[in-house]
């Protein structure tokens, strides 16, 4: 397999040779390796123009020999990746060394509305810091428009969110400190919620989002109605009088259009306000709340409602025949009769009749039934001898069999004690 017509002389220098050749392969300068990256380019000659640096150079001498050579700049420009959005803060600076992000209104709207929405129990610990924060940023005439316009949007444009920005819109009300000539905070919004009144029966036939942000509208007017607090000369804040009529007007535009969507509206509406509605209105001697009933009756009808929403209207009626809800207890005790409260036997015990009925004082037969319980001649014995308390009702010096021997054998034990 293998040519052995060498000239070699010995088995033993053909075995070094060999060994001496591959050793020599293995190690053979060959081609140069990679320069550092570190080092200063070599020259284009071969291994013998390439010479280390002489120990006697310096490392500053290398330093300067590495910047004369580099093609790096300090002007090139930042290496972005090609998958990274770059952002940049906008930033307040005052000249000094020292910067930090500028706050602007709508992104602190929007961060606190966000959180009130989401934890709407943390209003009252938040709702002062959110107060401070607001009349540092509110210092123009124009900023707090757009703060009523942020508020409005928020207000009539997120599901759920209308009692907590009503209840928002009454504290800023009452607690932003500017006030300028075009008018305060509350003045302010309730222009702008005229604006979008005054835009009731176009938004009540629009396209299916126009009716939706319609809707959100008056139910936040509703909220507004009950917590939005108007300051007058009496001790009791009252409630803005300009909101009645215009909530009144929004539920005629609703049940003049009597689609589903509209009536669903006009039930909520009047399920959050309709007592307060008729009360005040009960007040002022007005009988708006008996013609918005009468429109009920008259849509259900002729409309053409889908059937859940004609059982709303008319869980509607029957809640205002029990006046929304609300049960009037007598006002003195002694006044109370079974005519007039309807908890008048709320607290009557009840009893049984022999075959086991039972019956209250309120039953028709109450008398009759109760004598014949007391005339029961096994009502009251029974009861003290099944519980062992037939002692009571016997001779108070008389002892028990038992007891009175085993009392005679521990007083004999007791002498027989002594004696010894």
């Amino acid at each position: 397999m293998f040519n052995n017509n060498s000239s070699s002389s010995t088995p033993s220098s053909s075995s070094s040779s060999e060994a001496g050749d591959v050793k020599s392969a293995l190690f053979s300068p060959g081609e140069p390796l990679r320069q550092p990256r570190t080092s200063p380019p070599m020259s284009d000659g071969g291994a013998e123009s390439r010479s280390p640096i002489p120990s006697g150079h310096s490392s500053s001498s290398a330093a300067d020999a590495l910047v004369r050579n580099s093609k790096l700049s300090a002007a090139a420009p930042e290496f972005v990746p090609g998958n990274y959005a770059s952002f940049q803060e906008d930033v307040y600076s005052d000249g000094s060394e020292d910067y930090y992000p500028e706050t602007s209104l709508a992104d602190f709207v929007q961060d606190f509305v966000s959180h009130l929405n989401s934890s709407p129990g943390s209003f009252e610990s938040e709702i002062d810091y959110i107060t401070d924060m607001l009349n540092s940023l509110v210092t123009t005439e124009d900023i707090l428009q757009e703060l009523v316009e942020l508020i409005y949007v928020q207000s009539t444009s997120i599901p759920n969110f209308a009692y907590t920005g009503a209840r928002l819109c009454n504290h800023l009300s009452l607690h932003i400190r500017l006030s300028p000539a075009s008018g305060n905070f509350r003045q302010l919004l309730l222009k702008r919620c005229q604006t979008e009144y005054e835009q009731r029966e176009h938004s009540v036939r629009g396209d299916p989002e126009t009716q939706k942000r319609f809707h959100y509208y008056v139910l936040f007017l509703g909220e507004l109605y009950l917590n939005l607090e108007i300051k007058s000369r009496k001790e009791t804040p009252g409630r803005a009088n300009v909101l009645l009529g215009a909530l009144k007007e929004l539920l005629n535009t609703l049940f003049s259009h009597p689609e589903d969507p509209n009536l669903m509206c006009a039930v909520k509406l009047l399920k959050l306000s309709g007592s307060i509605l008729d009360d005040t209105w009960k007040e002022k001697g007005q009988s708006d709340m008996d013609e918005i009933i009468k429109k009920i009756e008259d849509i259900l009808l002729d409309a053409k409602c889908s059937r859940d929403v004609r059982q709303m209207l008319l869980k509607l009626v029957e809640l205002r025949s029990s006046n929304w809800g609300r049960v009037h207890t007598a006002s003195v005790s002694s006044d109370a009769t079974p005519d007039n409260d309807p908890n008048y036997f709320m607290n009557e015990p009840t009893f049984y009749t022999a075959d086991g009925t039972p019956f209250t004082a309120a039953d028709p037969e109450y008398s009759d039934k109760y004598q014949e319980i007391l005339d029961r001649e096994d009502y009251f014995p029974d009861a003290y001898e099944e519980n062992g308390n037939d002692s009571l009702c016997g001779d108070e010096d008389e002892m028990d069999p038992e007891i009175e021997e085993a009392f005679e054998r521990f007083c004999m034990e007791s002498d027989a004690r002594g004696k010894k």
